[in-house]
């Protein structure tokens, strides 16, 4: 069983970096991994961010950095306490988010379609099954294709 996920998740690596690759603004997976926790979870303290990235506070700080220089997060004052620096998404990090997972989504969609109709059912429930036993939220629906999956 582990190798048949760790088979599919370098399929879904490869996936993923074809659709990052194809953004304007050049970014890292793990880059675009903060800027998903952004959009799911909305502006969050540095600490917050680095707990939810599973890093070092230094290396999330980073990261931002880089991300600010392009423009797709904003670095902001907390309301509740001046000291601390709130990180959120800006609109262009969300149209990148967007885009990403919209291609994403489409490639994935042009694969599943390769698979024979009576495994994608089992599919669906083991990849959800995965994804909540890792803590994973889900992808907001978007257009969906292929709605009788």
């Amino acid at each position: 069983m582990v190798t048949a996920v760790l088979t599919a998740s370098r399929l879904l690596v490869a996936v993923s970096a074809r659709s990052l690759a194809a953004v304007e603004e050049p970014l890292t997976l793990p880059q675009f991994r903060m800027l998903v926790v952004l959009d799911a979870g909305g502006p969050l303290s540095l600490s917050g961010l680095a707990g939810e990235l599973g890093v070092q506070p230094s290396t999330a700080m980073r990261m931002i950095d880089r991300l600010v220089t392009t423009g797709v997060v904003a670095r902001g004052g907390s309301a509740e306490d001046r000291r601390t620096s709130v990180i959120s998404l800006t609109q262009g990090g969300r149209r990148i988010v967007a885009e990403v997972t919209d291609r994403r989504r489409r490639e994935i969609a042009r694969i599943v379609d390769v698979m024979p109709a009576g495994q994608r059912r089992h599919l669906i429930d083991a990849l959800q099954a995965f994804a909540e036993a890792g803590g994973e939220p889900s992808v907001e629906a978007g257009p969906q294709p292929h709605a009788a999956w």
